[in-house]
């Protein structure tokens, strides 16, 4: 069992830091709550426990102190709702009401701190700010795990002002940990890593600690046209990054080294301009011609890219395959999320993070067919380049 599940918090406060930086329209409604809804399992549980509940997050990147637009308060009836309880609402996250409302607390209430990042302090990981905050609560709960990469006062400085046995991940926290450890030290082979996107200059270090670990690399998106073109294809008005072939056909001379397999796009989805009415024709990588731009991996590269997944033991998926938030370029990406749900089933742990796949197995509705899908976005993909992450050293 967990330190959180293990742990009774009946007559304790718990000052939990979440990441309720959702988005919102422009009559401050939330167009997607799942952060919310991820920390909820966490919040019910102390409150099931006979303890109460103090909220803390950032949202959005206020530049000026306190604004209506990134103030908290608009969360709070749709909190209310997701936890069937009133959440009392705080107009600071430090200073008199934050103190006063906090020990006013009785078991069974949720109270919402105003916006972190109203205070510079936050984002400096400033002590004092840290300490002030650490006043509000009896046992500190790190649930943010969108956060745990920056050093800011309430994800990494804020633990020192607690015992050792009052501080701990919250339920979501340990999930993500867990399932990043998994795939990152326990992987099970074949460990086949998906890396899709625009960029290798954004993936450089991902793949570079990949290549010490998986057995199969999956390259598609934008970024394989720099692959492609490092070894002499023609590829047209496809994305290209110019200034990183050499280092494209680096990292294919350490895979063959290293005996890992890299798998580029054999064909492609090619369009006469980047629009969801362009022209389309499936076309072999080598010869791309001029005034056509790969905008999805082809029918050939579906067929190899899946036979590989689904003979996986271990999955990572970060960036798709293709542009498919339009429906002509979608299938690439529609495909390989089939596949990693396929290998799933057949008893592969796979592990989805970063913001373009997530929102891939969520518009396909297979969010629930694969092992993991991570909330953190750039935490997830700093911790799969090796870095030491400030919100998670902080407490182990």
């Amino acid at each position: 069992m967990s330190k959180f599940a293990n742990h009774n918090f009946k007559g304790q406060k718990a000052l939990i830091r979440v990441d309720f930086n959702v988005p919102l329209d422009d009559t401050f409604h939330i167009t997607d709550d799942t952060r919310m809804t991820a920390a909820i399992p966490t919040i019910k549980k102390v409150l099931a426990d006979g303890g109460s509940v103090i909220l803390m997050s950032h949202f959005g990147r206020p530049k000026d102190g306190p604004t209506d637009k990134y103030s908290l308060h608009h969360l709070v009836p749709h909190l209310s709702k997701l936890l069937g309880t009133p959440v009392l609402f705080a107009d600071d996250c430090i200073g008199e009401q934050a103190v006063k409302k906090s020990a006013a607390l009785l078991p069974g209430h949720v109270l919402l701190l105003e916006n972190l990042r109203f205070h510079k302090e936050e984002e400096k990981g400033d002590e004092a700010f840290a300490e002030k905050l650490s006043k509000l609560g009896d046992v500190y709960v790190n649930d943010a795990f969108g956060t745990a990469h920056r050093a800011h006062a309430s994800t990494a400085i804020i633990a020192k002002f607690f015992a050792a046995d009052k501080k701990m991940f919250g339920l979501l926290m340990e999930g993500e940990v867990t399932s990043a450890e998994k795939v990152l030290h326990g992987a099970e082979s074949p460990f086949t890593a998906i890396i899709g996107g625009a960029k290798v200059s954004d993936k450089i270090l991902i793949i570079e600690n990949l290549l010490q670990r998986a057995n199969n690399i999956i390259i598609g998106g934008g970024m394989a046209y720099t692959f492609l073109k490092a070894q002499g294809n023609e590829i047209g008005s496809s994305l290209c990054e110019l200034d990183k072939l050499d280092l494209a056909n680096d990292i294919l001379a350490k895979a063959k080294a290293k005996g890992v397999k890299i798998w580029l796009p054999e064909d492609s989805v090619v369009a006469d301009e980047f629009a969801a009415d362009a022209n389309t024709k499936i076309v072999d990588n080598n010869n791309i011609e001029k005034g056509w731009m790969g905008l999805d991996i082809g029918t050939k590269a579906v067929t190899a890219f899946s036979d590989v997944i689904k003979n996986s033991k271990t999955i990572l998926w970060n960036g798709p395959m293709g542009v498919f938030e339009m429906e002509k370029f979608q299938n690439g990406t529609k495909s390989i999320a089939l596949s990693v749900a396929a290998a799933t089933a057949k008893g592969a742990f796979s592990l989805v993070g970063g913001g373009d796949s997530v929102a891939a197995v969520n518009q396909f509705h297979l969010a629930d067919k694969v092992s993991y899908v991570s909330t953190g976005g750039g935490a997830m993909l700093e911790y799969f380049e090796g870095k030491t992450l400030p919100g998670i050293a902080a407490l182990k």
